[in-house]
Order: structure tokens, then C-alpha cells, then sequence
């Protein structure tokens, strides 16, 4: 076996090599190419490989299928399978990043699985060994749904072999949060990782390379709610990462968000903004303007937002739109539901809901 330490089988065989003369090498003095002979791997007569017969059977449908229906379904079949097969690529080539350069997840190999809800397997590398991390791959043209989340965790939770359960996909639900899941074998984290636009376009993507951003992990938002009477505010805290390489889930400063916005009474699926706020800048920057002890932060900020969008902010208005805390929002009815969209400086996008009492 190639992993002679660990015997794991998936890892390979070691094959006999020849080496390889050319005129060339021969010309130039140069030491001969070797050559793998993939169809002899070398035979350790210690050990013995056992494998049995094996039979596969199935029932013929008698269902009939027009010609039409038949070749739609062929053709979707086939283009979800090679939209799996370039996410498998781009997977093994660039990994997952969590917005920070130094900071990502490399599989040493990414396997596709056949099954509606986990659609890949992927190995990776921590500072304990090999682990295990389960994909499910969202839709092409939709939004992953909270339906379809619930029934990947179901299955993780049942086979209860991986760490890492990573939902990509172009768009979530406003529900879709990240969580930590306990089994009987352990726990595993649940992640939401966007998938870049250029996957979207057929003919048009580049060859996948190591330092591409293909896919990067969204972070959830810490944020509470403050009572005052019968109304309530909204305090972001930061963004909480999860960091699969220690394990761990990491707490981002406030700093590094755009902008968030709150909807103040969300109805479940429609996402109206009521209040916008803009925020970040140079971290210590960002944490002296909150002693107030200067306004560097929000000066810079608000020449981006200028710069941006072409236009002139006035001083007073801006003050009311740079924070991280909402204004009160009015409690109407119990159980109203409060929707926070929050945006990161690496353009992660990610929604709470949160319930006022």
C-alpha cells in the first residue's frame, strides 16, 4: 500500500517503475525519466486482499415514457451531473476560503456521492489527521432551501462518520443558519459556503486554479437584542467563522462588515429593508470610534459609500446610517419576527432571524 503507516486502502498502491532512455537524455547526459507501471503494483506476500463475488440487480419499470418527457429528463439528469463534476473540480483545485488570505481548506480529494441530499465526500488535513467533511451541492438556477438543509443533517447525523457538513450554493434561504450538531459518534459543524458567480457560466469559466475563490464560507452573525419598554434594538457583536483546520469556530470584529440591514417585522420569506447601516474600516480605527475617541472609521467609510454611489452624504444624515446598533424599533405584536442581513468586507452575505418578545 502507498500508505504503508495508516493502511488506508483509498490512498493507492506503489507500482514498479522502469526507467525511461531517450536519445536526449543520452545526448545531454542526463539521468533517464521514470516511467509508472500502473498495471504491476508491487506484491507484498505478508498480507492478503479478500473480495468476494457480487451481483447487482434490479426491477424492470413498465411504466410508459414519451420519447419528450424521456430526453427532458436526460438532459437535466446530465446537466446536474456536470455541474457536480466542474464543483468536484474547482473543490479539489481551490478549496473553501473564509475570507481571509492565509486561511483555507485544501481536500486531498474529493469523491461524488449518489445520493439527493449528500452529493460529494471530501478528505482534508487538520492538526489531528485525516478528516471527513460531507457536501451538499445547492442548485444551479435556485435557492438552497431550509427543506433540503434539514434532510443533508439528517443523513450526516446518520452515518455519523464526518466532522464537516458544507451546504454550497449561489443563494440560501433567509433561515438557513450554521449550527453544531451532536451524535453518538461526535459532533460535526454545518456551514454555508457561496459559490462564485463564474461557476454559473458555461463556456465562460476559467480552468480552476489554486488561488481561486470559488468558494467561501459565510460567517453567521452574532447579534442580540436589547429591551427597552415596548420597543427593541439591534446590536451586531461580529461575525462568528467556522475554522475546520483547528476546529473551531472564530470570532470576527464587527470591522470587517460592509454594511447590514434590519427588516422589523419579516413575514418568513420576503425580506423588506427598513433600516440600513454601514460600518467597518481599519479595525483599531473602528474600535476608537466606538470610545469615542475618534471618527476616522466613519470618515472613511462614508467616502467609499460617496465614491461609490456618486453622490454627497450629508454629515448629520450619515451619523444616523454608520453603527452597529439599529435604532428602536417598535414591538407590535408578540412573536414578531425580526430579519437581519448582514455583509461582509469579503462580500459574504449571510440573514438571522431573530424573534422579539
Amino acid at each position: 500500500l502507498y500508505d504503508a503507516s495508516g493502511g488506508d486502502i483509498r490512498q493507492g498502491f506503489v507500482y514498479k517503475t522502469v526507467p525511461h532512455i531517450t536519445l536526449k537524455s543520452l545526448a545531454n547526459d542526463e539521468p533517464p525519466a521514470t516511467e509508472t507501471l500502473y498495471d504491476k503494483p508491487e506484491i507484498d506476500n505478508k498480507k492478503l486482499r479478500v473480495s468476494g463475488p457480487f451481483t447487482v440487480e434490479t426491477l424492470q419499470g413498465f411504466q410508459p415514457v414519451s420519447p419528450e418527457e424521456l430526453e427532458e429528463e436526460t438532459t437535466l439528469a446530465e446537466d446536474s451531473a456536470a455541474f457536480e463534476e466542474t464543483i468536484q473540480q474547482h473543490l479539489v483545485s481551490a478549496g473553501i476560503k473564509n475570507g481571509r488570505k492565509d486561511e483555507q481548506v485544501v481536500f486531498s480529494r474529493v469523491e461524488l456521492l449518489s445520493h439527493p441530499y449528500l452529493h460529494a465526500e471530501g478528505f482534508y488535513m487538520n492538526g489531528v489527521g485525516e478528516k471527513k467533511a460531507y457536501i451538499h451541492i445547492g442548485p444551479k438556477f435556485g435557492t438552497v432551501s431550509k427543506n433540503a438543509v434539514n434532510e443533508a443533517v439528517k443523513e450526516c447525523r446518520l452515518r455519523g462518520d464526518a466532522q464537516w457538513l458544507i451546504i454550497l450554493g449561489f443563494s440560501f434561504e433567509s433561515d438557513i443558519e450554521g449550527t453544531t450538531h451532536t451524535t453518538s459518534m461526535g459532533k460535526f459543524e454545518v456551514t454555508k459556503a457561496r459559490i462564485h458567480d463564474d461557476l454559473m457560466q458555461d463556456g465562460l469559466k476559467k480552468k480552476p486554479g489554486k488561488s481561486a475563490a470559488s468558494f467561501v464560507t459565510i460567517g453567521e452573525p452574532d447579534i442580540c437584542l436589547h429591551n427597552s419598554g415596548n420597543a427593541v434594538t439591534v446590536e451586531i457583536q461580529g461575525l462568528d467563522i467556522y475554522d475546520p483546520i483547528k476546529d473551531e469556530v472564530k470570532a470576527r470584529s464587527v470591522a470587517d462588515i460592509a454594511y447590514w440591514m434590519v427588516d422589523d417585522d419579516y413575514d418568513g420569506s420576503n425580506f423588506v429593508v427598513k433600516q440600513v447601516f454601514f460600518c467597518g474600516g481599519d479595525r483599531d480605527e473602528f474600535d476608537k470610534w466606538k470610545k469615542g475617541l475618534e471618527s476616522l472609521a466613519k470618515e472613511g467609510t462614508k467616502k467609499k459609500v460617496e465614491k461609490t454611489l456618486k453622490i454627497e452624504i450629508d454629515e448629520e444624515a450619515f451619523d444616523r446610517l454608520y453603527g452597529h446598533i439599529s435604532h428602536p424599533i417598535e414591538v407590535k405584536k408578540k412573536g414578531q419576527k425580526i430579519a437581519v442581513r448582514v455583509i461582509s468586507q469579503f462580500g459574504e452575505e449571510t440573514t438571522k432571524v431573530l424573534t422579539a418578545e
